[in-house]
């Protein structure tokens, strides 16, 4: 097959949805197919890219490391019947999600849409009331995978949100996959040394963006009950061992979470990284001992994933996607929102060094099932059969292998 992929952001961004598009596109590339990306451009970024088809674009004003592309650009669309695609496939419902939906129907080949992101958890960017964003977001997101020929969520939790909204598209359950071996092959002592470790400190990792949909104060708050032993009920929570927090990223909240840190009086133990090269991340995750989560706006949680592959139990926020991804009890705690409880269960793993390994062992087990070559035969898969529902001129049914839903 010959599919498109149009995304509103790619490299040299980092996020979860450009390492989706990157890991499907390599891994369907694989398996014989030729995938074309479809993005926006970033001033300074010269890359021979071969399949690549840049639109231009300008900085978004509310998010600077953000391009906002010109979707009707008609030399680049036009490329679209050049090279015979035979699938569009959209990870976005604006912009040049739209440009894909116009070659879908301009040019009768099916629409597939992946359901990267909970978009009105997001109007935080927007520069209006939330109170009309978000009502206007899930009416437009709705709309949107009306028109497309298969809907993709991530998680199940998040394809009961999809039909929350009133969508009756089908709806296929494929999560992102991740190589798996690069996570298990980080090096500890390298990662370690790094960041000035030593052995016997414990170390928490948080791996993502410092954004407000993140909930990152929630997280340093916690850690501050976790360190200072203050438990629920006057119960210790705290380490047996010294205790750091590694914050690998970077992103817009970073002062106020910095200014935060110093008014908790954590600082000295708190460690933000910044964004590393992609190559710099499994030491990171080897270096760890536990792995943190506070957000509630996943759909998935693609460093879930990764951490389950690097052999860290993880303490989470149940929320969402994150729940299908986190086996509560089993290869790490999923927790209410509430600072106690998450403090109380980062305390028992730290405390507890056998249950750790344990949760530990399962989680290597249980990120098996994210191998990207199993999930892009599924992605595949399901492809096939939206091409052989349009041949018959119906919509894809229920109940095939890719895990569609009616």
């Amino acid at each position: 097959m010959k599919i498109g992929f149009f995304a509103d952001s790619y490299e040299p961004y980092v996020s979860g949805v450009v390492r989706s598009v990157q890991t499907f596109a390599a891994h369907l590339e694989r398996r014989g197919h030729e995938v074309y990306i479809f993005a926006p451009s970033y001033p300074g970024w010269e890359k021979s890219e071969g399949k690549v088809f840049r639109f231009p674009s300008l900085r978004a004003p509310t998010h600077p490391d953000f391009t906002l592309a010109f979707p009707f650009a008609p030399r680049l669309l036009r490329a679209v019947p050049a090279l015979g695609l035979e699938v569009i496939h959209v990870h976005s419902p604006f912009l040049l999600g739209l440009a894909g939906l116009y070659c879908a129907r301009r040019w009768g080949l099916p629409l597939v849409f992946t359901y990267h992101t909970l978009y009105e958890q997001y109007v935080h960017y927007v520069p209006l009331p939330p109170a009309l964003t978000r009502p206007l977001t899930i009416s437009w997101v709705r709309s949107f995978c009306q028109r497309c020929d298969l809907v993709v969520a991530p998680t199940a939790s998040v394809r009961e949100v999809i039909r929350a909204h009133g969508v009756t598209s089908p709806v296929a359950v494929i999560p992102t996959g991740i190589e798996l071996e690069r996570f298990q092959r980080g090096d500890r002592r390298r990662g370690r040394a790094r960041f000035g470790l030593g052995e016997e400190e414990r170390v928490l990792l948080f791996v993502g963006r410092l954004g407000k949909e993140k909930n990152l104060d929630f997280l340093l708050r916690a850690f501050h009950k976790v360190i200072s032993g203050e438990g629920p009920s006057g119960k210790p929570a705290g380490p047996d061992r010294p205790c750091r927090l590694l914050l690998v990223a970077g992103g817009p909240a970073e002062g106020e979470l910095r200014a935060l840190a110093r008014e908790l009086g954590i600082e000295p133990w708190v460690i933000f990284a910044g964004r590393l090269a992609p190559e710099e991340v499994p030491d990171c995750y080897a270096a760890a001992d536990l792995f943190v989560f506070p957000s509630l706006t996943e759909t998935q949680g693609l460093v879930l994933v990764e951490a389950k592959a690097a052999g860290l139990p993880t303490v989470a926020i149940r929320a969402f996607g994150i729940q299908d991804v986190v086996r509560g009890g089993e290869d790490g705690y999923l927790t209410a929102p509430d600072l106690d409880e998450f403090a109380a269960r980062v305390g028992e793993l730290l405390q507890r060094e056998e249950l750790r390994r344990r949760m530990g062992e399962a989680a290597r087990r249980n990120a098996e099932e994210f191998a990207a070559p199993v999930v892009a035969e599924r992605l595949e898969k399901a492809y096939l059969e939206v091409l052989t529902a349009r041949s018959h001129g119906v919509r894809a049914k229920a109940g095939c292998r890719a895990g569609l839903s009616p």
